[in-house]
């Protein structure tokens, strides 16, 4: 009775399944359907103008498939419109429906590997300016010439958009951005959070108004259960002077007082020498 009950169910399950073209996650799970195929979106990395900046073409054929722009099976909760990055598997997930999400390779830096949690975009910026720490112009002092900000423009850093990113109403500096790097995709970055291939970044920013929620998974990629940060940079300590010693004074060797010169003997005391 028990396994007629559930045998009615699993195919109650895929009979919705198969109106809806989009499968039940268990059935999924028991191996009695496929997921769909992912669907790679195609023209999407071709040359355009935006605004008086031009955005280069990206060669396809150099970017692996999984982290070119698809829409793709994704069993989540989540409403449409949530964000969902896995910086493990270098994926960038935009849930659009029931099970289903647009997926976009990302490159991933040091610090968003340390980062994870929930957070809210209350920033969009189109060619956003970025301003070198003060730790990278120490490392690079080249960079000091853009200590006040590089202006946005194709050789920016930031690329074509940035997402600004705040939890509890907090900004801890996290960003989603784009990069004119397309060959970081699918790597880890050197710095930053979160890059995405310029076309990408474009199209993420068109979908997702100010206050959509963003997810980060753990770097295991695990859902988050709170906000986790990296632990700050430790501070170097600045090393005392050393007082200097006062010098000491050699030893003064003593000197001897100058004889005087001897006495002249009296002859007539002097004994004759024997013969």
């Amino acid at each position: 009775m028990r396994h007629h009950f559930k045998s009615v169910v699993l195919s109650l399950a895929l009979f919705g399944s198969l109106a809806a073209c989009i499968p039940d996650p268990a059935l999924v799970e028991a191996s009695l359907v496929k997921p769909p195929e992912p669907r790679v979106e195609t023209g999407v990395y071709a040359s355009s103008m935006d605004g008086s900046f031009p955005v280069p073409a990206v060669p396809v054929e150099k970017v692996p498939a999984e982290f070119q722009r698809q829409t793709v099976y994704y069993p989540t909760d989540e409403a449409a419109g949530t964000v969902v990055i896995n910086p493990a598997a270098k994926h960038l997930y935009l849930v659009t429906g029931k099970n289903t999400a647009v997926r976009y390779g990302i490159a991933v830096g040091a610090a968003g590997f340390e980062w994870s949690g929930e957070a809210l975009i209350t920033d969009r910026k189109l060619w956003p300016t970025w301003t070198p720490p003060k730790e990278m112009i120490a490392r690079k002092p080249e960079l000091a010439k853009w200590e006040k900000g590089q202006p946005g423009g194709p050789t920016n850093p930031l690329g074509a958009r940035a997402l600004y990113l705040t939890t509890n109403g907090v900004d801890y500096g996290y960003r989603i951005h784009g990069t004119p790097e397309w060959s970081s995709i699918g790597r880890n970055a050197s710095s930053g959070c979160i890059r995405m291939i310029n076309q990408d970044v474009m199209d993420l920013y068109s979908r997702v108004p100010d206050g959509s929620k963003v997810i980060v998974l753990t770097a295991t990629g695990e859902m988050p259960k709170g906000l986790t940060l990296p632990p700050p940079a430790p501070v170097k300590k600045k090393v005392a002077a050393t007082p200097a010693r006062p010098a000491i004074a050699a030893p003064v060797e003593p000197v001897m007082p100058a004889l005087p010169p001897p006495i002249p003997l009296d002859p007539a005391l002097t004994p004759p020498l024997p013969v």
